[in-house]
């Protein structure tokens, strides 16, 4: 049995929410939420797919498509049944069902999992509406909020830009922060430090792991939620649990390399480097796609990232790879704007914390940091314009 495809402008969230419960419902259609202009990746004869109309299996629900921060396309399709399992799981986690505020794109899992926790608590999801991330708009959107329990989902940047405006005085925005039960904060690794400064304000904050393959976070403080199993397998992290996707719609190749049957279960095999301790706690290291050979070393992007970021100016920075001439790749920092600490100062703390090898070989300072429309940093751009500048 198929199902029809309906595409929804994901810049109309009020839209996105009707479209979701009909699709949950399993009456209505498949929901492609879809940033206007956006490409999906389709090929270059089907340069847009799926479309209106289109059919897929009667269990897809959802179908997220991102390109991800490397650049490579994949369309999610996701379950009713793992959708609200997740939101399930995590009310469970967070200590009941509430009232949530939508500061996300639609288009994004964590988006859409604000709207489907919406719909399973039987409230009013408040919307942010279109335009840039602002923390004085952000306040004033928040007072909406009506329910006992108040979350929110974020990405680190639009954390770092609240934070920025209680430090620099707005009680308006520290007040907001206060009132929520939890704020939810995934996408990419948060800094300590930056977890310390919302803390200190009396924000409540969950750092989430998980991806459009797991339905969103599945791991709430380096814990599995529900019945969310997580296990190290080569160094890998592998994920099973109700929240897994079906697969990859159009590409049963890339389904089958990364879902698979193993001890009676169902797996996920992710692209995290990790390890979970004895106690269950889930330590994520760094993408496995994202790691370089400097001089004959390996070096993880991500722990330089993670190291870097706790140095004064360098906050937002984000590390990419750049071709070298003697070592063969490189890490260089981008940092947006202002000034930080000198490329000595940052190269003696990484060859002290992380070895010489991981010591950035340059700082590169743009206006704005090119980013996705989920809020992570474009690595690919980032890593284009690395290339051109030593060019």
């Amino acid at each position: 049995m198929t199902r029809s495809v309906r595409v929804v402008d994901a810049a109309h969230p009020a839209e996105v929410y009707i479209a979701l419960r009909e699709a949950l419902t399993g009456g209505g259609d498949a929901l492609v939420p879809r940033s206007a202009g956006g490409k999906s990746g389709g090929g270059p004869d089907r340069e847009i797919w799926p479309s209106d109309g289109d059919r897929v299996a009667q269990n897809v629900a959802l179908i997220i498509e991102t390109s991800g921060s490397t650049g490579v396309p994949k369309r999610v399709a996701l379950s009713a049944d793992a959708l609200l399992a997740s939101a399930a799981a995590s009310a469970g986690a967070l200590g009941g069902q509430g009232q949530w505020l939508l500061a996300l794109p639609a288009h994004y899992v964590a988006g859409a999992q604000v709207l489907v926790r919406s719909l399973a608590a039987e409230t009013e999801p408040v919307l942010y509406g279109p335009g840039r991330f602002d923390p004085e708009r952000f306040a004033e959107v928040a007072r909406e909020l009506r329910h006992d329990l108040r979350y929110t989902s974020l990405v680190p940047v639009q954390l770092g830009r609240l934070i920025d405006a209680v430090e620099e005085g707005s009680t308006a925005v520290a007040d907001a922060l206060r009132r929520f039960d939890g704020i939810l904060v995934g996408g990419q690794a948060l800094s300590p430090a930056l977890r310390e400064r919302a803390e200190a304000v009396g924000a409540r904050i969950v750092t989430t792991y998980g991806s459009s393959e797991t339905a969103g976070g599945c791991v709430y403080d380096g814990i599995p939620i529900g019945t969310t199993v997580v296990r190290e397998a080569e160094g890998r992290l592998e994920i099973s649990g109700p929240v897994l996707a079906e697969g990859y719609l159009g590409d049963a190749e890339r389904t089958a390399s990364t879902f698979h049957e193993r001890d009676g279960a169902r797996w996920y095999r992710t692209g995290d480097l990790g390890q979970v301790d004895a106690g269950g706690r889930v330590q994520v290291f760094g993408r496995a796609d994202n790691v370089i050979i400097s001089g004959g070393e390996k070096v993880l992007l991500d722990a330089v990232e993670r190291v870097v970021r706790e140095l004064p100016g360098l906050a937002d920075s984000v590390v990419v790879a750049a071709p070298h001439p003697d070592w063969g790749q490189v890490p260089v920092v981008v940092v947006e704007g202002g000034a930080g600490p000198r490329l000595e100062v940052v190269r003696e703390v990484l060859a002290d914390r992380l070895g010489r090898a991981a010591a950035p070989d340059r700082i590169i300072v743009v206006d704005q940091i090119a980013r996705l429309d989920s809020g992570k940093p474009d690595r690919v751009a980032l890593s284009a314009l690395a290339e051109e500048r030593e060019a």
